[in-house]
């Protein structure tokens, strides 16, 4: 796993490729915590940025002990979109499967999910099944980032997918070989998904985890490795899974195929570009009156606790340069133009507001607790769990919903929430000596933006208009 220093931070190259990070500050006395404040000792792994000590328990008091963070727990984010009035009509994702690649997976993630539902009173998944039909997992190195990153990634993602459907099924695709950038992983990662298509195994697929475009050697090598075959085959099948991708943590920054320099220009990534893919990006849940909350394009490059302006932690998002504009994206051409744009949703992701998860696999230095979890790989398994209580509530497998979901925000149905604060905008620093960077990124905006793509969500509402059926009349919540 290749690494570098950025301004006190230790960056893991596949974090920002992988779309997911946990947060927190070092720990230690209040003297030292305070101290820290403003200069916070953060490890950032592929899948996982962790405080160097984690929580006994999952409390907000510990969670500003280690990072200063507003952390979320289960109830919040479903509050937060409005998924109570689902729950009490029957609507968990019952008879759905959720399917969720990583590479390597986690040794203890079961034990682990158990413990997670334990603390915040959630039922067990009717079924959890883990699978590697792409080769045998290499024996788990607790010393080895990389893998021990992909089991951060792998809590996350499976934690949060079960908290927005607790009544579905879940089927942990585990993978060989990591996925870095351009090719390295992809052949693994779609013959197993070819595998579970083939196979009748899911509703949804969740990847939490993309490749700068450029790092490719255009859309003729990705083709060459037959690395679309999965998202042909689903999108060719009546009632097939849909597949979502995480639109990656670099703002309209990513890194080149080093893994380690960033981009000086915009850049998105890939397969969230896909137009058989849906891109999922991040916002930031901010809590307001009355247990409510809105959302904002999540941007943490300034966030002092992160770094100050030296890292690019924010949604990634923009024009692909790999796909053309798409049919169903013809409503906002004033906005991609002739290109792909993504994302095209968005849920939290934001590590100003990260969630609660628990993870005991072996990591050297790092022992099991509670740790903020963040990134669009939150934001990905979530809306997966959005997709699956849409199956549910359908009868059948969606396929591919981007088309569903621009008619519905240019209809401004209410289950699209607009997003309409924020940037996509990324500072950081590299080279030797240090230079600053400005990528200028995209504003948020109603109807469609290359931040938060058409919006955010309200569940009780969006499940229904996915599944082309109408709410009952009494929600129980407006939303």
């Amino acid at each position: 796993m290749r690494k570098r220093k950025v301004t006190g931070m230790t960056v893991g190259a596949t974090a920002l490729a992988a779309g997911m990070i946990a947060v927190a500050a070092s720990a230690g006395s209040a003297a030292a915590s305070t101290a820290t404040a403003n200069s916070p000792s953060i490890v950032v792994k592929p899948g996982v940025l962790h405080p160097l000590a984690g929580m006994a328990t999952p409390s907000q008091a510990n969670c500003v002990k280690y990072g200063y963070y507003h952390c979320l727990t289960p109830q919040q984010v479903e509050t937060a979109y409005n998924l109570g009035p689902l729950y009490r009509h029957g609507v968990t994702g019952k008879g759905e499967t959720i399917v969720i690649v990583d590479s390597f997976g986690s040794p203890t993630i079961q034990k682990d999910l158990s413990v997670f539902d334990r603390q915040f009173h959630l039922p067990a998944p009717p079924s959890f099944k883990i699978i590697a039909p792409a080769g045998k997992i290499p024996k788990w190195n607790p010393g080895n980032s990389g893998m021990t990153g992909w089991g951060g990634e792998t809590t996350l993602d499976v934690e949060y997918a079960h908290t927005i459907a607790p009544g579905a099924n879940i089927l942990l695709v585990e993978t060989p070989v990591s996925e870095t950038e351009g090719v390295t992983g992809f052949p693994q990662i779609v013959e197993a998904e070819n595998y579970v298509l083939q196979h009748h195994l899911g509703d949804v697929i969740s990847q939490s985890f993309s490749a700068t475009e450029q790092t490719f050697a255009g859309l003729s090598q990705i083709n060459q490795y037959h690395l679309r075959s999965a998202y042909l085959t689903a999108a060719a099948e009546k009632n097939g899974p849909t597949v979502l991708a995480a639109s990656g943590d670099s703002g309209v920054a990513d890194v080149e195929l080093n893994g380690s320099t960033y981009y000086t220009h915009r850049v998105t990534s890939w397969p969230d570009s896909d137009p058989l893919v849906t891109g999922v990006g991040g916002t930031e849940l901010v809590a307001a009156a009355g247990d409510t909350y809105t959302s904002v394009a999540w941007n943490d490059t300034y966030n002092s606790h992160l770094g100050g302006g030296t890292v690019p932690f924010a949604t990634g998002g923009g024009l692909s340069e790999l796909f053309s504009r798409p049919s169903y994206q013809n409503g906002v051409r004033n906005i991609v133009g002739n290109a792909r744009g993504v994302p095209d949703v968005s849920m939290n992701g934001a590590c100003s507001s990260p969630v609660f998860t628990y993870q005991s696999f072996p990591q050297q230095g790092t022992p099991a607790g509670w740790y903020p979890s963040c990134g669009t790989s939150e934001a990905t398994p979530e809306f997966a769990g959005i997709v699956a209580l849409a199956d549910q509530v359908a009868g059948h497998a969606l396929g591919v919903i981007n088309p569903t979901l621009y008619r519905l925000s240019a209809a401004k149905a209410p289950g699209i929430v607009p997003v309409t604060s924020g940037n996509n905008t990324v500072t950081f620093q590299q080279g030797k000596p240090a230079k600053t960077y400005t990528i200028q990124g995209y504003p948020a905006r109603a109807g469609y933006s290359l931040v938060d793509g058409v919006g955010t969500v309200n569940a009780w509402y969006l499940v229904y208009e996915l599944a082309c059926k109408n709410p009952p009349k009494a929600s129980g919540s407006a939303g």
